[in-house]
């Protein structure tokens, strides 16, 4: 489970990105000398004693107007409304800056959680350096190394003690059906969203919670509630906000947290960008279920082979999401849109599926009979048991002699034979080997 967003923010070249990696523990952002490397947020999870949060690592920001420097300062900006806890990177070889102090400026106004790290700490004769920090009035700094991993346990220590717990708000109505919608700018998740509560025998709520700029809106249809969760607040932000790469992922990450299954919107009269899987990277990661509404359907020039095409290219530029359906719509004129909530309720069913144990095992062990697997590393797997853990997604633990034997394609095909024979069209699946004792 989620328990919140961290933001890392700080000038130009203070380590911010090796800071991230450090927490990570992986090497997801761009590391370079050159000041300014970093210019669009980079996502990831993390998890420190259990808990689970969300990082969001920013470009620096400085007072001389360099470039990037205005779309680097929008993305700082946006990360702090979002972010629950701010981990304000300084570097300690060089000392306090007056960039250092515009940011603790703009954290004051922020009444967020601040984290004050300051960095570079590499031994115990630097350790003096961090007494000058005290002056931001930003608390008790903590001295670390990302370089050497030095005080990192530390700072994750403070992190998770500040992370919000999960307020009774948030409690999740189990009958409710929870998505929000997705997509790079201009493609129509404003006129989705609209299409689809103004839709008949739509009842809409008069509650509705905000989290920041999204809306969250419950309305009942044919006696099934549904939370929609929107993200189209972040156009109002202004163009500024538009024009820094991947800003929708930023202001679509609690959306996604928060919901079961992502509409991810594409604009059917134009060809897919890169920019439309950035997008969606976070829900897959997160292992959401997906629908893809392929909308503005209405002003495409077509012929009877035209959906075939175009769903031929989503598959290709898609792959890993070969389970999502597709629906081709115009939140427009409505046409079509009807059609997402049969697919809601099916893909919502599939994603919250528990199959018996004994009938899981018959299939696991007959896909083995039809397709032995591959010999892979040195041996071939041989799966003796397979057991259900969790739903939502639907997640499977295969015992196996040696989980290193496991070939990639193999493992798809287990899943594949899983969604066939259980009905999990629409929902992804996870499986995790592990070794029998």
């Amino acid at each position: 489970m989620n328990n919140g967003v961290v933001a890392i923010i700080g000038s130009p070249n203070v380590g911010k990105s090796t800071v991230f990696n450090r927490l990570v523990g992986e090497r997801n952002a761009i590391v370079h000398d050159e000041a300014g490397v970093t210019r669009d947020r980079i996502y990831a999870r993390a998890e420190w004693l259990t808990k689970q949060f969300s990082l969001i690592d920013t470009g620096g920001i400085e007072m001389v107007e360099t470039p990037f420097q205005t779309q680097i300062r929008a993305q700082v900006e946006i990360a702090i409304q979002e972010a629950d806890v701010i981990v304000f990177v300084t570097d300690g070889k060089i000392g306090l800056t007056g960039d250092d102090k515009m940011v603790a400026r703009m954290l004051y106004k922020a009444n967020k959680p601040v984290i004050l790290a300051v960095n570079k700490i590499d031994d115990g004769d630097l350790l003096y350096n961090i007494n000058e920090f005290y002056s931001l009035g930003l608390g008790d700094p903590i001295a670390i190394s990302s370089a050497h991993g030095i005080g990192i346990g530390d700072l994750l220590d403070q992190i998770v003690r500040l992370l919000p717990e999960k307020s009774e708000e948030e409690l999740i109505d189990e009958e409710q059906i929870r998505f929000c919608v997705i997509g790079r700018p201009n493609v129509g998740k404003s006129s989705l969203v609209n299409a689809l509560l103004n839709q008949e025998r739509v009842i809409v709520s008069d509650i509705a919670g905000t989290t920041r700029d999204a809306i969250d809106t419950p309305f009942i249809r044919n006696n099934q509630k549904y939370l929609i969760i929107d993200t189209a607040g972040l156009v109002r932000r202004g163009k500024i906000y538009e024009s820094v790469d991947r800003y929708a992922a930023l202001r679509a990450l609690r959306a996604i947290e928060k919901s079961d299954i992502v509409l991810l919107v594409l604009d059917g009269s134009e060809q897919i960008r890169e920019q439309d899987k950035h997008v969606v990277g976070y829900a897959m990661e997160a292992h959401k279920a997906i629908i893809i509404v392929v909308n503005k359907w209405d002003i495409v020039e077509k012929d009877d082979k035209t959906m075939n095409e175009f769903t031929k290219n989503i598959r290709k530029e898609f792959k890993f999401l070969d389970y999502a359906p597709i629906v081709f719509l115009s939140a427009l004129t409505k046409k079509r849109v009807h059609e997402i909530f049969s697919i809601l309720d099916e893909v919502n069913a599939a994603y919250h599926s528990r199959v018996s144990t004994s009938l899981l095992n018959d299939v696991v062990q007959e896909a083995q009979i039809l397709n032995p697997a591959p010999y892979f590393n040195k041996g071939r797997v041989n799966i003796y048991f397979a057991s259900q853990t969790s739903v939502a997604p639907p997640t499977f633990i295969l015992f196996v002699n040696n989980p290193k034997f496991m070939h990639f394609s193999y493992q798809r095909f287990i899943e594949n034979r899983l969604r066939d024979s259980f009905n999990l069209a629409g929902t992804p699946i996870k499986i995790i080997c592990r070794e029998r004792k």
